[in-house]
């Protein structure tokens, strides 16, 4: 049987059992290196040996000092990432704008989590972040780390260290019958040609960057679906089509090039971006307060929760990862709630006269028949 060799700190195998032993020690400038060996014996003799150099104050081999690596470099490596694998992309290119702005060409590894978390919270003070938006930041900063280590340029991710602030969820914001006519209106005056945008948000409970990146191939008139190739929990999804749906898109289809994206902009002939420059305006003058247009998709949610849809159907066309995402709604079905305790009285009740002697009058009604007899 062969004898597995002795433990010893700062020696390691990546992969157990594959034979190729590591070290991993501090030099003399106090920053944590790692060096592949063959053999386990060789990697303990270089260990010793680099630890007495550390202690000596000695400089490493000119080819173990690598060039220290600024946060623009992992930063360039993160939206090459996101272009290709996330529905967010434009809104990572605009806060890696804010990100290099402050930390720019920073040694990477010089970051501390204490300077990440003290930004944040200056950044949230100062333009009235909400947490979702502070937890948005600190998610692209531990994403450019986490790549940084995944390609071998960095060791640490200091912010994995930072606190995640807490987010109200349970809050839905969801149109009135009464707030959607003054919408209506508003988009009618002022952006009829945006109508459109706004009625298929209504109907579909879709995500922004899933509408405004809709092309026309992920769209199936006859079987009356959308596919969202990749949805925000990087899965694949597929939409029913009411009817108004289904007559919104139709019209848009037959006026569109058939091809490409489904919303272009009138006078660039692009993609749309999204609806803030048309969308915001309406509001306002429409005087609905505290609406965003994730708003419209809290709307769709509510509407099948009040309309008797269960929460399992709900989840699925919201494109929930979990259903306790989507019990946020469960509120919103009063009848459903007071039907089911209103069973508890349809329940039969069973007295205890088997048990107790009933001698007022018309005890001989309330007897059980045995007893009558």
């Amino acid at each position: 049987m062969k004898r597995e060799p002795k433990k010893v700190r700062g020696v390691f195998e990546k992969v157990r059992g594959s034979g190729i032993w590591w070290i991993c020690y501090y030099d003399s400038a106090g920053r944590k290196r790692r060096e592949r060996m063959g053999s386990w014996s060789n990697a303990k003799a270089l260990y010793e040996k680099r630890k007495t150099e550390a202690r000596l104050g000695r400089k490493l081999p000119e080819k173990l000092r690598a060039k220290a690596i600024n946060f623009s470099a992992l930063a360039q490596d993160t939206i090459r990432y996101s272009q290709t694998n996330k529905m967010s992309y434009r809104q990572d290119v605009y806060r890696m704008s804010k990100l290099l702005g402050w930390l720019g060409n920073r040694v990477a590894e010089s970051i501390t989590p204490q300077e990440i978390e003290e930004w944040l919270s200056d950044q949230a003070q100062a333009n009235e972040w909400k947490p979702a938006t502070v937890n948005r930041f600190k998610a692209l900063l531990s994403l450019t780390f986490r790549l940084g280590m995944q390609n071998g340029k960095i060791t640490v991710n200091p912010a994995r260290l930072v606190r995640r602030r807490r987010e109200d969820n349970a809050k839905v914001r969801f149109l009135s019958k009464d707030e959607e006519k003054q919408l209506r209106f508003a988009i009618e005056a002022d952006a009829p040609e945006h109508l459109c945008e706004f009625e298929l948000a209504l109907h579909t409970g879709m995500r922004r960057s899933e509408q405004y990146s809709l092309t026309w191939d992920c769209v199936d008139f006859e079987r009356r679906l959308i596919t969202i190739a990749r949805s925000k929990n990087g899965e694949m999804r597929h939409i029913p089509m009411n009817k108004a749906v289904l007559e919104t898109l139709g019209e848009l289809y037959s006026a569109s090039s058939r091809s490409g994206p489904v919303f272009v902009s009138a006078r660039r002939g692009q993609s749309l971006i999204g609806p803030r420059h048309w969308f915001e305006p309406a509001v306002a003058k429409a005087k609905v307060e505290g609406f965003t247009w994730h708003c419209l998709r809290h709307t769709f949610a509510s509407r099948l929760v009040m309309a008797g849809v269960d929460l399992r159907t709900v989840q699925q066309l919201m494109g929930h990862k979990t259903l306790q995402m989507t019990v946020r709604y469960a509120h919103l079905a009063p009848e459903h709630q007071l039907a089911a305790v209103e069973r508890l009285c349809e329940v039969p009740q069973e007295g205890p006269s088997d048990t107790r002697t009933d001698t007022g009058p018309g005890a001989a009604e309330h007897q059980p028949a045995s007893a009558v007899n």
